[in-house]
């Protein structure tokens, strides 16, 4: 008599509600939100000079927020092929980049008030990708 196994390997599974497209959605509509509260409610002129002036308005902040929050997707999800500790090692990636993106507003922003409120914008949008996202990523120990 002989034994034979039917054990399949184990492989990760996600989480129920750890949704990624969601983290996506919800970046955007708290991107917007924050918008809407500075410029049309607040009376704030979010206004940049990059070789021209700028002034942020509704489409540049769905734009750039859905495309950050689907850059960090594409990042983690290759981080994530490549490497044990993924979730740690975006996670520092992700902090670092959103601190840096900081020096746009800051330096190019005319009036403190828009410099304030698209550094606000900034740090909504990282805030809520890198706190999203970090929660769909398996620790390296559920992955092993």
């Amino acid at each position: 008599m002989s034994i034979t196994s039917t054990l399949t390997p184990i492989r990760p599974i996600r989480v129920e509600g750890r949704s990624r497209l969601a983290v996506v959605g919800v970046t955007v509509v708290a991107a917007l939100a924050v918008w809407a509260l500075l410029a049309p409610i607040a009376g704030i002129h979010l206004d940049a000079q990059q070789g021209s002036r700028i002034q942020v308005g509704v489409g540049s902040v769905f734009f750039a927020s859905a495309a950050m929050a689907f850059a960090g997707w594409g990042l983690l999800a290759v981080m994530e092929r490549r490497t044990l500790n993924a979730r740690k090692a975006w996670t520092v990636v992700a902090v670092i980049a959103c601190l840096t993106s900081l020096g746009s507003p800051l330096s190019s922003g005319i009036g403190v008030g828009a410099k304030l409120g698209l550094a606000s914008l900034h740090l909504v949008v990282g805030a809520a990708v890198i706190v999203g996202l970090r929660r769909t990523a398996l620790s390296a120990s559920e992955r092993c």
